[in-house]
């Protein structure tokens, strides 16, 4: 299928199919339970992916409007990331990354500091998001000597033990408070002047007074928008007010652009469009362009805390800097900057919010349309206007069978989350605009 990547959805079966319905009862013998939610309905077993473009084991062609979890910004297999993966795998699959480094690491490091925000940007490299959030945090405590944390409600960090402390989610949490790090005070995240100006008090008072716990705190953890949450964007000037309240109480800030980050939401990196200066970041997601990398970036002055190495690195891991990833990582970049793809995001992701808000403005059931580039929401209400519990979850369901791909979030999966690769044609987007249109006015008619 040549052309796979620029398709309309075209549909062999009923999704799921035969082979995915097979394939969900053989995983349930042998997957953990907790993992993979599995029913009649749900979920499709991917085999190919290209462009904007899923194949599901069954034959059956996807407009995908996930991005994989955000990753695929450059569009599933872009060609000069497989160019890359097929020249790195002829040379070296896997090095040592903190004893005898493969030479792309300090390719790609390079790269990085050069686009980092400071004047001297240090640059450690991880393999998943929830570890470069644990070296940022165990960086918060080698600088300022400060334990205590302010993260907020609502959050998602990650799920080790470090990133799930300062995740604000209790669905994840309560089954292992007992192990969690208790110093953290968590503060309710805002979506308008008046919730921004409770929040900033709140953290104020944590600022001066310490965590619950009597920690003082060092950090502030914060995504510049939530995602997981529902997309949900602070109201301006609250980021900037933020940080300056934490550097005024001598905290440092920490941002999570695991996911806003390198392009997303229409620049770079999400602060940009506050005029923001976080003291470390963390991204990932997208820079592996489909291989696991993610990468926590600060100034020198800061992650200079961390010793040097004699020998043994403090905090490190078997595959720190891996070859493929790397390699993948310097050619998603060059894609990145070579196609504009910040600028396609913003252009695309306008045109997605104006024809969401003018086709569900006046729609009862739906309470919000927000966005930023191509991380767009829409929230669905009940009519007394509490969250329409698993609304979004409904929606994803059946905009499966009409073969597009989105996700659910919020707290009670109310929230449908788009999130489309950079790459989407006009005819692929405008499909999964007029899909979700009728699937949402069904959806929200219905309650």
């Amino acid at each position: 299928m040549s052309d796979l990547g620029t398709l309309l959805p075209s549909l062999r079966t009923t999704p799921p199919g035969p082979r995915s319905l097979a394939l969900a009862d053989r995983l349930r013998g042998v997957e953990s339970r907790h993992v993979t939610f599995l029913s009649e309905r749900f979920p499709v077993f991917w085999e190919e992916a290209r462009g904007a473009n899923v194949r599901d084991v069954d034959g059956n062609v996807y407009v995908d409007f996930t991005g994989a979890f955000g990753v695929s910004f450059a569009g599933h297999a872009h060609p000069d990331i497989r160019a890359a993966i097929d020249r790195q795998s002829r040379r070296l699959v896997h090095g040592m990354g903190d004893v005898h480094p493969p030479a792309g690491k300090v390719e790609l490091l390079e790269r990085l500091s050069a686009l980092g925000p400071w004047d001297d940007t240090r640059v450690f490299l991880a393999s998943s998001g929830s570890e470069a959030m644990e070296f940022a945090l165990k960086t918060v405590d080698l600088s300022t000597g400060r334990s205590g944390l302010v993260a907020f409600e609502g959050s998602y960090h990650g799920l080790t033990l470090g990133s799930l402390a300062v995740t604000g989610r209790r669905e994840f949490r309560d089954p292992f408070k007992g192990r969690l790090y208790d110093g953290v005070a968590f503060v309710d995240f805002p979506s308008s002047e008046a919730e921004a100006q409770s929040a900033l008090s709140e953290v104020a008072k944590v600022l001066a007074e310490g965590t619950p716990t009597g920690a003082p705190v060092g950090a502030i953890v914060v995504e510049p928008i939530q995602g997981r949450a529902g997309v949900r964007i602070p109201p301006p000037g609250f980021l900037a007010r933020l940080t300056e309240s934490a550097r005024s109480a001598g905290a440092l800030v920490i941002f999570d652009e695991i996911f806003t980050g390198l392009g997303r939401t229409g620049t770079l990196f999400a602060c940009e469009h506050e005029g923001v200066l976080p003291d470390l970041m963390c991204i990932g997601k997208s820079l592996g362009g489909g291989l696991p990398l993610s990468a926590c970036l600060g100034p020198s002055s800061l992650l200079d805390a961390w010793p040097a190495s004699e020998g043994e690195a403090l905090h490190t891991s078997t595959f720190l800097g891996h070859p493929l990833a790397c390699a993948t990582a310097l050619a998603f970049l060059d894609v990145l900057e070579r196609e504009g793809l910040c600028k396609r995001a913003n252009e695309i992701g306008h045109y997605l919010l104006e024809e969401f808000t003018r086709g569900l403005g006046t729609v009862s059931g739906v309470k919000e349309v927000r966005g930023r580039g191509l991380f767009i929401g829409i929230e669905l209400c009940t009519p007394t206007g509490d969250p329409l519990a698993g609304g979004a979850a409904r929606v994803a369901e059946a905009a499966l069978r009409k073969g597009l791909l989105v996700l659910p979030a919020g707290k009670v999966g109310e929230v449908v989350e788009i999130t489309p690769p950079a790459v989407s044609n006009e005819k692929q987007i405008d499909f999964g605009i007029a899909c979700l249109l009728e699937l949402v006015a069904a959806e929200a008619a219905g309650h």
